[in-house]
C-alpha cells in the first residue's frame, strides 16, 4: 500500500504574501525561498505573472493548521 499523496494547499505558517509559493514548494519538493526568487524574476518578463498568482492565491485552499 502506498501513502497519500499530499493534496495542494496555500502554506498559511510559512507564507510571505499568499502561502501560494511555499505551498507549491512543499508540494514539489524545492525550497520556498528558490520558488519566491523565480517567481519575483519572472515578473520582469511579459506574461499574466501576477494574475496567475491571485489566480492560485484564491483557487488553491489554505491548509488550516494541518
Amino acid at each position: 500500500m502506498t501513502a497519500p499523496t499530499p493534496r495542494l494547499r496555500r502554506d498559511t505558517r510559512n507564507k510571505r504574501l499568499g502561502g501560494v509559493c511555499s505551498g507549491l514548494a512543499r508540494q514539489f519538493g524545492v525550497s520556498p525561498g528558490a520558488l519566491r526568487l523565480a517567481f519575483v524574476l519572472s515578473c520582469v518578463l511579459p506574461g499574466p505573472q501576477i494574475v496567475a498568482y491571485l489566480v492560485l492565491w484564491a483557487v488553491i485552499p489554505a491548509d488550516r493548521g494541518y
